[in-house]
């Protein structure tokens, strides 16, 4: 049982915390906003991960330009902001533009924000930076939530170098032209794919990118938050039997394998101690020997190696 004295001295911590991060956020508000346009980060799907300063750019900008009103009202109200807004997505950009430059000229701040994560990554907004720029005005980036950047950072693959690739082509054949572009690309690749396409595109990930380490993240900063792991082609074959898959999906899949005779038996011994915490020892052996594309009696003799260490 918690003693009652440590329990008082937790909830005095957590008072603090909140009375300081309410000190903070009323400071920053306090503080008159340039003028220039900022490029404001928001929730993927949690809340609660909103900065601080994105809450006191958002609360004090004369403008808010959105990618869907409807969905950004949802965040800025649940925050208490009542900003103005006006719509600015691809379909309307060409006239909305000017209209955000013109505000701009005229002193205004101006805040874009995207229906989630971070602004311009696989959403509009590029042009309207490039023009804000070449006219000298002040750009800004709030940084925060980037799915590609969760996705990449808890998949368990190489994060020192890596490729966002965003959606891939919708259709099979230039699809897999996109994906024979990438397959030598040193780098883990990032993508975005929707529910539909989905285990289509792992299959031909598979078949053009070759036996690979992957990862699917579901639901990412939400409740029902999942990763699932393994090769592309097995991946797909799971999804195949899914018929509940809905929203949009980040896909990522490692660097291309090096050359089996160039896999040395450290590499191969790392890659086991990882997959030995997913796996039993017989599916470990086989997925490591498919990632690294090594024979699986050499992965099998340097896991019953590692295994009599280890006893």
């Amino acid at each position: 049982m918690q003693d009652p004295r440590d329990k008082e001295q937790t909830e005095a911590h957590h008072h603090s915390t909140v009375a300081r991060a309410n000190e903070v956020l009323a400071d920053l508000i306090e503080q008159p906003l340039k003028p220039g346009l900022y490029l404001v980060a928001t929730p993927i799907g949690n809340l609660g991960d909103i900065s601080l300063r994105a809450l006191a750019v958002l609360a004090r900008a004369d403008l808010i330009a959105a990618e869907d009103t409807r969905h950004s009202k949802k965040l800025l109200s649940h925050f208490g902001i009542s900003g103005e807004l006006t719509p600015y997505h691809e379909h309307n950009a060409a006239k909305g533009r000017p209209r955000l430059l013109a505000r701009l000229r005229a002193g205004a701040s101006v805040a874009l924000i995207s229906d989630a994560g971070t602004p311009l990554i696989s959403d509009p907004g590029y042009k309207l930076v490039r023009e804000a720029l070449d006219e000298d005005f002040t750009v800004t980036s709030i940084p925060g939530p980037s799915a590609a950047i969760a996705a990449l950072t808890s998949s368990g693959l190489p994060t020192d170098t890596f490729l966002f690739a965003g959606f891939l082509p919708p259709k099979s054949g230039p699809r897999r032209a996109r994906l024979d572009e990438l397959k030598s690309v040193p780098a883990t690749l990032v993508f975005f794919e929707t529910a539909p396409r989905l285990a289509k595109s792992l299959a031909e990930m598979a078949e053009v990118l070759g036996a690979r380490e992957a990862a699917i993240a579901k639901e990412l900063t939400k409740l029902h938050e999942t990763m699932m792991r393994g090769t592309p082609d097995r991946l797909a074959g799971e999804l195949c039997h899914s018929d509940q898959l809905k929203g949009e999906f980040v896909v990522v899949v490692a660097p291309p394998i090096e050359d089996a005779a160039g896999v040395s038996d450290e590499k191969i011994v790392e890659q086991l101690e990882k997959a030995l915490n997913l796996e039993s020892f017989r599916d470990a052996v086989r997925s490591v020997a498919e990632v690294l594309q090594v024979p699986r009696n050499r992965v099998y003799e340097l896991g019953l190696s590692l295994k009599s260490k280890a006893d």
